[in-house]
């Protein structure tokens, strides 16, 4: 198949856009180049680099010249280049540049922006895959410098259709953690490991740009090697080569502030000694130079300091023993105030409250119903005095048909009709006769 290819199809110009471009130490360049359908594996060898007229670089449009071959190890088909020629900036870098040039214009990579990195952070936001080498790596070199370090994990895709939306989400929720029961951190970093510009295209799209510009956190931003840069170093506090270089920025190293802390300790006793020894021979100095001579020479020389320390130390007394009086007073108000604030006390008024008001519902009760029974009383008697008993007992009765209705005109009976007529005792029957 080799043979075939070489000879059949032999050397050939080639044009797309060059992508995942990787330089090894030989001097051996290996990258793709690709179009909207296609793409295909291609080695420039360092010789042949070193005479091209145009290096490659991701995201180049070039005109390749060489010839079709097979890298039999692995069975695949490639390019041997022999001649580079740029044809032009590709999409993917056309559309970096523009983007690039917007947000500078709009101010978005202003210097007087940048936040400062705090000193001694507490907690550290890390915008990334879960599963990346990229988070192991920062894992690391935050426990073994700044032990003390707790690191939040917000995980994200960082490659792929949609990734942008997840990394811009999280900037944006981590940014305002109250708002999303999030835990606040001191300072974020968003990175993932090396790879093409397309694999790192995510991080140069709008969305994660302004994210970056409206977080009100200090971001770093690490993504890829330290030869890549995308839109999102370039509007971040702080860019990082690689995410393993953005830990070591944020947090200081633990065994140096260890040193620094011991070296100013060490400077820091040895200058109070130097004082002691300078103020010592000071003192001396002047002892000598100020002591009467004569047996009661030191006496009378101390005299004078003797009694303005017994007035320092009366006074010292005087002002300790009000400061002491002016504390115990608070402590016995604050005391009171603890006391009638207790809740032991408190419940204890609330029972006494619940008490007279208990007290006050009974004796109103009870006149309520003193009073709806005086006026059943008086209504009972006012139904007697206007009822029909009371009519029945002064002898009159009523006089009803078979129906049950009152007779009040003679002329509404008739002969024959039987009639019941009711009495305070007892009721008759009666029939009407002509």
């Amino acid at each position: 198949m080799k043979n075939l290819l070489e000879i059949e199809i032999g050397e050939i110009w080639v044009e797309g856009e060059i992508s995942n471009l990787r330089r090894q130490a030989s001097g051996h360049c290996y990258f793709t180049l690709k179009d909207a359908g296609a793409q295909v594996s291609c080695v420039l060898f360092r010789g042949t680099a070193a005479r091209a007229q145009a290096q490659p670089e991701d995201g180049m449009q070039a005109r390749l010249f060489g010839e079709v071959s097979v890298y039999e190890a692995r069975g695949q088909v490639q390019l041997i280049v022999k001649q580079v020629e740029d044809a032009g900036l590709g999409d993917l870098q056309a559309k970096f540049e523009a983007l690039k040039r917007k947000l500078d214009r709009e101010g978005l990579f202003d210097p007087s922006l940048k936040k400062p990195l705090p000193r001694f952070p507490g907690t550290i936001g890390l915008v990334t895959s879960p599963t990346g080498a990229a988070l192991q790596d920062m894992l690391n070199i935050l426990t073994r410098r700044a032990p003390w370090v707790q690191p939040v994990l917000y995980p994200v895709t960082v490659q792929g259709k949609g990734a942008e939306v997840s990394i811009a989400r999280a900037i944006e929720q981590l940014g305002e953690p109250e708002k999303y029961d999030l835990p606040r951190v001191d300072v974020m970093i968003i990175g993932r490991g090396g790879g093409s510009l397309e694999d790192l295209w995510n991080f140069n799209e709008e969305l994660v740009a302004r994210a970056i510009h409206a977080c009100p956190i200090p971001l770093v931003s690490a993504v890829g090697h330290e030869i890549d840069f995308t839109i999102a170093d370039f509007v971040a506090d702080m860019r990082a080569p690689t995410p393993s270089a953005a830990a070591e920025l944020v947090v200081p190293d633990a065994g140096e502030l260890r040193t620094r802390v011991s070296r100013s300790a060490d400077a820091l006793q040895r200058a109070m000694e130097n004082r002691l020894k300078h103020d010592t021979a000071i003192l001396t100095s002047a002892r000598r130079a100020l002591m009467p001579r004569g047996a009661d020479g030191a006496e009378r020389a101390l005299r004078e300091p003797i009694q303005n320390l017994d007035r320092l130390r009366q006074d010292l007394k005087i002002a300790s023993d009000s400061q002491l009086d002016d504390l115990q007073t608070k402590l016995r108000e604050m005391g009171m105030l603890h006391a009638a604030h207790h809740p032991q006390r408190v419940m204890q008024r609330r029972a006494e409250r619940l008490d007279h008001v208990r007290v006050l519902l009974e004796r109103a009760g009870k006149n309520a119903l003193q009073q709806s029974a005086d006026r059943l009383q008086a209504l009972t008697s006012l139904v007697r005095t206007l009822g029909p008993e009371s009519t029945f007992a002064r002898g009159f009765s009523i006089t009803m048909d078979e129906a049950g209705r009152i007779i009040t005109d003679a002329s509404g009976v008739k002969e024959g009709e039987l009639l019941t007529s009711k009495f305070a005792k007892g009721e008759l029957k009666s029939r009407v006769g002509s």
